[in-house]
């Protein structure tokens, strides 16, 4: 009997700690732009969001262009497309900042938003991948991102709708995004 009440008396006081305890959306993590200053995601609200970890010496960095173009063609309708450079992948974002906006702009005319570097798996893992690998597991409910551009998509509301691998080309993307603006 005793070990019953106090079953109920742990289990009451979990529920009210979950209560008070203010959910985390999307909106609260806090990122840094690609030029070093501490924001959040609450700027986007109200926005699809399209995340990708992004590298500049990967097969797949020609997909900056067509990321840049779903932003052009979107953006006023409400779509952004983010951007998080990663070097986890084989070293294959190596450079600063600097030199990754740089190369960016330069060669692929990005005008998305760009953040500082980041881990998106291991112990240093950023906790916005946490939050968006738990959203969306991979392939059999892994949450280890594969490779450079893996793309998280986010409705208008914060939740994370789906997570595509780095193979799918952004152009491929328009119509779960044109289906989100509307």
């Amino acid at each position: 009997m005793l070990k019953t009440i106090f079953s109920l008396l742990l289990i009451l006081s979990i529920n009210t700690l979950a209560k008070d305890a203010p959910m985390k959306t999307i909106y609260d993590f806090k990122v840094n732009t690609i030029d070093g200053k501490e924001t959040t995601l609450e700027q986007y609200k109200g926005k699809v969001m399209l995340i990708v970890n992004v590298a500049s010496k990967c097969g797949y960095t020609p997909q900056y262009a067509g990321l840049e173009t779903l932003y052009k063609k979107y953006k006023e309708q409400g779509l952004v497309v983010l951007g998080f450079p990663c070097n986890q992948f084989s070293s294959q974002e190596p450079g600063s900042e600097a030199e990754i906006q740089n190369f960016c702009r330069v060669n692929f005319g990005v005008t998305f938003p760009m953040f500082s570097k980041i881990n998106v798996n291991g112990d240093d893992t950023h906790p916005l991948y946490h939050y968006l690998k738990s959203e969306q597991p991979g392939i059999l409910g892994t949450e280890t991102i594969k490779w450079n551009f893996t793309k998280f998509l986010v409705d208008k509301e914060g939740k994370v709708i789906e997570r595509f691998g780095s193979s799918t080309k952004p152009i491929s993307l328009e119509e779960e995004i044109e289906s989100l603006l509307k």
